[in-house]
């Protein structure tokens, strides 16, 4: 594995929630809503880190698990 995962569960169960909740936005409003495109990319970010279990912004700052508890 090239990475170590920096997101808690109960975090990335909540990213995938919220990353499908924008995708379905931008899905049922592409054509009428500018705002759907932006929706449909942070959506499947969202999504994705949830996934994963990996956020690169996170990572950037320094954020790691606590493997203690």
């Amino acid at each position: 594995m090239f990475y170590v995962k920096n997101v808690p569960n109960w975090e990335r169960a909540l990213r995938l929630i919220m990353g499908m909740m924008a995708l379905a936005f931008a899905v049922l409003n592409w054509h009428t809503s500018g705002l759907a495109v932006t929706a449909g990319v942070v959506g499947a970010m969202m999504a994705m880190t949830g996934l994963i279990g990996f956020c690169p912004m996170c990572a950037m700052v320094g954020r790691k698990l606590d493997k203690g508890h």
